[in-house]
């Protein structure tokens, strides 16, 4: 795939463009700050853009924004934030929009590669790749919303899973528990965030992002 990463760290720039070029994948541009993302994008319209949160010039969000205008501007282009940190606000702002081609993963998930690999893939195939402390942090940042509250640890693990991008199946396998309860799980997550049975929207998606920006 036609890749541009965004961090302001050179090395881990450079580390990442040969890790991805390695595994066959093609790195049009690399850059240190938003505004040169953004150029980048309007460019060259990548499959995906790899984008660090804190970028120059005041280290806090520049990412996470130039993440949200990507997603006005090409919504074709997969972003996946990859940071240290889980900026929550920005963070459900992003979820809370269309959640195809959209990843948020945490920067120790790197020395993963097979998984930042497998994250990437999803991306750029239209579906999502969110990391579990970020899921389990925004979680945990609307717990006064009564539907969240009425899930058990176990629907919450699996909604946890769920929001990875992990399919039925994989859920299952990771929990060690048979596909059926993995399923009845799912169907007690609807019912009780009340996710309605429309054709035009996709459960699953709503059930993980709907209270996620409370």
């Amino acid at each position: 795939m036609r890749l541009i990463l965004a961090d302001d760290a050179v090395l881990l720039r450079a580390g990442l463009t040969r890790l991805l070029e390695d595994a066959g994948h093609s790195v049009v541009a690399a850059v240190g700050d938003a505004p040169a993302l953004l150029a980048a994008v309007a460019a060259d319209r990548p499959d995906v853009a790899v984008v660090d949160v804190r970028m120059p010039p005041t280290h806090t969000d520049e990412g996470l924004r130039a993440a949200l205008e990507i997603r006005e501007r090409w919504p074709s282009v997969g972003v996946l934030v990859l940071s240290q940190y889980v900026e929550k606000t920005y963070a459900a702002k992003l979820l809370a929009g269309a959640s195809e081609g959209l990843g948020y993963l945490l920067k120790d998930r790197v020395s993963e590669v097979a998984d930042f690999l497998d994250a990437l893939e999803r991306v750029r195939s239209g579906g999502t790749a969110l990391d579990p402390e970020v899921v389990r942090q925004l979680l945990a940042r609307t717990t006064h919303v009564d539907p969240l509250a009425l899930l058990s640890s176990r629907e919450r693990q699996v909604l946890e899973h769920l929001a990875q991008g992990l399919s039925n199946p994989a859920t299952a396998v990771r929990l060690h528990v048979s596909l059926s309860t993995v399923e009845k799980h799912v169907n007690a997550i609807f019912d009780k965030l009340d996710i309605p049975q429309d054709g035009d929207y996709n459960r699953r998606v709503l059930a993980i992002l709907r209270y996620l920006d409370g």
